[in-house]
């Protein structure tokens, strides 16, 4: 019987998970790359400084809300990973696509720090984080109908992920709607609901009590930790 070579590649794991950690380390090390040091020249005085750091506000706000984005999504693709038994090719290639994803966030979020005022340059940085969202999804529904995932992995556990993406994605959606009315409640809000994901896990009263723990993992924190 013959093997093909879309039959043996893009087998491991680890190697999807080294990669996507170098991609998304250079990613948040470029957004603050992005923020420029003010040069006042000999000329400087503390006042001219202190106004050139008020200058600078979008592009710490816009640093900020994408390094909780990268931060957010690594730990959404890490948790999954973590529950899945082997990959095969397509699933290889899905990762890739959600990295290339990845390495567009520095583009989005420099185009909105410069552009701040602007809801085309909202919707363009709302548009990363949705194909973000919509890609890593496809992975786990395809990791989970191709029995990519391990054994241990109960429905409950699965459904956690899913619903994460899935209510994140709602809520990114509905700041982007705010940009109708202005762009810094969009982005208020936004900063909001990341800042609830990345601390909502170790409120009590936040956490998903539908998730039973997994005797066999013991991992509950990280099926709620998805995206």
């Amino acid at each position: 019987m013959t093997t093909s070579y879309n039959q043996i590649a893009g087998r491991s794991i680890e190697r999807i998970a080294a990669l996507s950690d170098g991609v998304f380390a250079i990613a948040m090390t470029l957004i603050v790359l992005g923020i420029r040091v003010p040069n006042l020249g000999s000329q400087g005085s503390e006042t001219g400084l202190f106004r050139a750091l008020v200058d600078l506000a979008p592009q710490f706000v816009t640093y900020l809300l994408s390094f909780l984005t990268l931060g957010i999504f690594w730990n959404g693709q890490q948790t999954q990973l973590h529950y899945l038994a082997r990959a095969n090719r397509d699933l290889a290639w899905i990762h890739l696509a959600f990295l290339a994803a990845v390495a567009l966030m520095p583009f989005s979020a420099s185009l909105l720090a410069y552009n701040i005022g602007l809801r085309l340059a909202l919707v363009v940085y709302w548009a990363n984080i949705f194909v973000l969202g919509v890609v890593i999804y496809a992975g786990w529904r395809y990791a989970t109908r191709a029995g990519l995932v391990r054994e241990d992995v109960i429905p409950e556990m699965s459904s956690a992920i899913a619903r994460r993406i899935t209510a994140a994605q709602i809520l990114y959606a509905f700041g982007a709607l705010l940009c109708i009315f202005d762009t810094g409640w969009s982005i208020g809000f936004i900063v909001l609901v990341q800042l609830n994901f990345a601390i909502a896990p170790r409120i009590p009263y936040l956490a998903d009590s539908r998730l039973p723990h997994n005797g066999l993992t013991g991992d509950r924190p990280k099926a709620q930790a998805a995206c």
